[in-house]
């Protein structure tokens, strides 16, 4: 038995998805945009320290702040009475799951009246080159089977690079650290090319990758041809099509006689 013999649960994704996804995109950019020009971008970190904060080990703590920042700016546009971008729902997500926020507009279409999209939000330090670069998006087997559950499913990874910094509080005396977002890039995971997305096999049934968040291109695929590509990395891995195979069999991505 190979790969091609095999009898797949085929997910079909509807004819309006692009347009679906690049309306999130632009409303999750303009939304991040809208902060920063406002000067909401600003996190502020109260401690102790008269020196204010590690600088050299900051991208490791930025993370959580970061995220939990991009929450907070959906929730607030959640609550603007004059939400002029169609944001009907805003959910934050446990620590565990595959995204940070899960984001719902409205939106007319054919068969429903609104769109879904799953965020996950990737910081990174605009003065260390490395931080954040190649970051971890999702589990393979956690991404591959939302895929094939939802052949709609969005998957929006949300960049924000930061750089942070010091200064004194003249009330406190102490050093108060400024951690502040001034870029952002969204992307559809599944419009990622394939040089952009690469496999790691270590942790469980492994992780995919985004090679340099910075510099990535797009290519327009459908649903089925993305789990495709997700299928090749991981088969051309040390775990190979036997490792596939117990996956998929597992899943349910494929039909059986079993």
């Amino acid at each position: 038995m190979n790969y091609e013999e095999l009898t797949f649960k085929i997910p079909k994704q509807s004819p309006d998805y692009e347009e679906c996804s690049a309306f999130v995109i632009a409303s999750i950019d303009s939304i991040m945009r809208r902060a920063i020009d406002a000067g909401r971008n600003k996190i502020i970190i109260n401690t102790n320290l008269k020196l204010g904060l590690p600088m050299e080990n900051i991208n490791k703590i930025a993370g959580p702040f970061v995220e939990a920042w991009a929450v907070e700016v959906f929730q607030e546009v959640l609550e603007d009475e004059n939400n002029r971008y169609a944001l009907i729902n805003v959910e934050a997500k446990e620590r565990l799951y595959m995204a940070d926020v899960i984001l719902q507009f409205r939106k007319e279409r054919k068969i429903e009246s609104g769109v879904t999209a799953e965020v996950d939000v990737k910081a990174t330090a605009v003065d260390i080159e490395s931080s954040g670069k190649s970051p971890n998006i999702t589990s393979f087997k956690r991404i591959r089977t939302a895929y094939v559950e939802d052949g709609d499913y969005i998957f929006i990874i949300l960049s924000l690079k930061h750089k942070v910094y010091s200064t004194k509080n003249k009330a406190t005396g102490l050093m108060d650290g400024i951690m502040e977002v001034v870029a952002y890039n969204s992307y559809d995971l599944k419009f990622l090319s394939s040089a952009d997305i690469s496999y790691n096999p270590a942790l469980g049934s492994g992780q995919l990758q985004v090679r340099d968040i910075h510099y990535v291109t797009l290519t327009k695929r459908t649903t089925w041809e993305f789990c495709q590509l997700l299928d090749k990395k991981f088969i051309h891995s040390k775990k190979g099509f036997s490792g596939w195979l117990e996956l998929a069999k597992a899943n349910h991505w494929i039909k059986s006689d079993e």
